[in-house]
């Protein structure tokens, strides 16, 4: 069964196979920590994985990923080379922890045009509870931006490129992340309240995103998600 609002909780079925079509899903920051997880568990759902990546050998063939080397931001040609029969791109990207990053910016000026004329139409891209509107004055946020606040900076630039765009974006907002195992139990939408003390395991975050992918609950919307 699949929830999708602040209300309700996820039940755990992502050693299951689901009811839909398999997918050409490309992966973007797929050997980063939350997409490891994203590319592992679309794998093992049947889809057919590209993950992009700076170098080759990341991943192991057996486990159903493709690896495409994309030399970053600039490179359009391997990124439209990537997108050739993709159904969806989802993006993990992250950026340092600290001091000033514009991977995910830079990232979406590429990405958005590259797929309009690719004509492939699904978007979804992790960013952060705290960007844009969700920047308030909630002790959340402003411990977010206090630790975090060129990271946060990247996500509020990167948002309004996708949201202008024609795609079929979703763009999810989770609290902190954590590398915890995979439960399968976690709470989504729009309006879900996130305190200091909320997060989402990685791999709980990766599960949403390929259901998501699967079954699109949130097109041109804003979810969030936490435990």
């Amino acid at each position: 069964m699949r929830h999708v609002d602040s209300e309700t909780i996820a039940c755990d079925s992502s050693s299951m196979r689901h009811n839909v079509s398999n997918r050409r899903v490309l992966v973007l920051g797929a050997t980063g920590r939350t997409g490891r997880h994203v590319a592992a568990r679309a794998a093992r759902a049947g889809h057919a994985v590209i993950a992009l990546v700076r170098r080759e050998g990341s991943f192991s063939p057996e486990r159903g990923v493709r690896e495409v080397a994309w030399a970053g931001a600039s490179d359009t040609a391997g990124l439209s080379a990537a997108l050739e029969g993709v159904d969806v791109v989802i993006s993990a990207l992250g950026g340092s922890e600290t001091g000033v990053t514009t991977v995910c910016t830079d990232a979406m000026h590429t990405l958005v045009p590259t797929m309009t004329a690719a004509a492939v139409p699904r978007l979804i891209v992790v960013s952060a509870h705290g960007a844009r509107e969700s920047h308030d004055r909630s002790l959340y946020a402003r411990a977010v931006w206090s630790r975090v606040g060129e990271k946060m900076a990247d996500k509020e630039t990167m948002e309004p490129l996708i949201a202008a765009s024609g795609l079929e974006w979703t763009i999810v907002r989770p609290p902190m992340l954590r590398d915890s195992p995979a439960t399968g139990r976690y709470r989504t939408g729009e309006d879900l309240p996130i305190r200091l003390w909320h997060f989402i395991g990685r791999a709980d975050l990766a599960d949403f995103l390929v259901r998501e992918a699967e079954e699109p609950q949130y097109v041109r919307r804003y979810p969030r998600i936490r435990r």
